[in-house]
């Protein structure tokens, strides 16, 4: 039966509508995105066996394009538009930040370091660069693999955020574990970096691990 022919209140897209986004479940989400099934399959009937094929929406979103195309012939077309929405949300998320001081929302923070850092196979270290005012200048990927005390260099760090001129600065890295228990490397490159940057009077106002939850902020663990 397709989608049209369902009562109005058990649409998704009415449903979205009267109810909001976060009303819907992940198919009934995806099915608003996808639009229209395939032969035999409603919209939504299609979007929980995507669901099912990729072992949920996060592992869907994260999927490049071959391992998007393979599962009921999807393609560039839909793989495209995808990468454009999550992209919008990234950078409304952004736009946030820059016009709000970090320290006044710092769910904002969180919301947008998940969005940049969680879905990434491999270690990022990245910083948000800040102006006195605490707003974001800059959001910067600095280094990549194996993170640990010794692979992130302070001078390169001390360096950008002089080119940015920057008062102070949050820094940031993914565990791709999906755990984001601060290690012990974790904690003493924060204090090293920390010692720094004090140097060019320049605030190190946290560091937050990003994993599968909320990220962990290590200055709320008295750690900073």
């Amino acid at each position: 039966m397709s989608i049209r022919d369902w009562p109005a209140n058990e649409r998704p897209r009415e449903r979205l509508l009267q109810l909001g986004a976060q009303a819907l479940t992940d198919a009934e989400l995806l099915a608003i995105f996808l639009r229209t099934g395939v032969a035999g399959k409603s919209a939504v009937d299609l979007a929980r066996e995507l669901l099912q094929q990729f072992g949920g929406l996060r592992p869907l979103l994260q999927a490049d394009l071959a391992g998007f195309s393979q599962p009921l012939g999807l393609g560039p077309a839909k793989f495209a538009l995808l990468q454009a929405v999550l992209e919008m949300g990234r950078r409304h998320l952004a736009e946030q930040l820059q016009r709000d001081s970090a320290l006044e929302s710092p769910q904002a923070v969180r919301d947008y370091l998940k969005a940049r850092l969680r879905h990434e196979p491999h270690e990022v270290f990245a910083c948000l660069f800040m102006d006195s005012k605490h707003r974001v200048l800059a959001f910067e990927r600095l280094f990549e693999g194996s993170i640990d005390a010794a692979a992130v260099y302070p001078r390169q760090v001390l360096k950008r955020a002089l080119a940015h001129n920057a008062a102070a600065l949050i820094i940031t890295h993914n565990h791709p574990s999906g755990v984001a228990e601060p290690s012990e490397a974790d904690r003493q490159l924060t204090l090293r970096l920390k010692e720094a940057l004090a140097l060019v009077d320049v605030r190190l106002l946290d560091h937050f691990v990003v994993g599968e939850g909320e990220p962990l902020s290590l200055a709320e663990r008295g750690w900073l």
